[in-house]
């Protein structure tokens, strides 16, 4: 059974930080891709950035590229996965609800939590 424990979302001033954090366990061993995509209202889904714990490659939208960063426990028990989000200079246009997500590959979920609310206003 999948289950994802998400948390860190909140409010922060433009400028500020945050940080993502997210506990996903349950999946087959071939899931390598976990990251984290957003959804703000009246926007369409974007994938904000993953690692594939097969190879540790990354990705980052062009939207976040230089002011987030991913990382994960560089160890996966009982197909456990925790990965983080660090989230600095935050715009307020990057508020929305943030996902945390599970593929075999980066970008292709299969799988995601119930969100966190990630506001940025002054």
């Amino acid at each position: 059974q999948e289950q994802f424990v998400e948390s860190g979302g909140g409010l922060a001033q433009p400028g500020g930080s945050l940080r993502l954090s997210c506990a996903a366990s349950g999946f087959a061993l071939d899931y390598y891709g976990i990251g984290w995509f957003r959804q703000a209202p009246g926007k369409e889904r974007e994938g904000v950035s993953c690692i594939n714990m097969r190879d540790g490659s990354t990705y980052y939208a062009d939207s976040v590229k230089g002011r987030f960063t991913i990382s994960a426990d560089n160890t996966r028990d009982n197909r456990r996965y925790t990965v983080y989000l660090r989230m600095d200079s935050l715009k307020p246009e990057d508020t929305a609800v943030y996902y945390c997500a599970v593929g075999r590959v980066c970008q292709e979920y299969d799988f995601w939590g119930q969100g966190t609310q990630v506001t940025v206003s002054s």
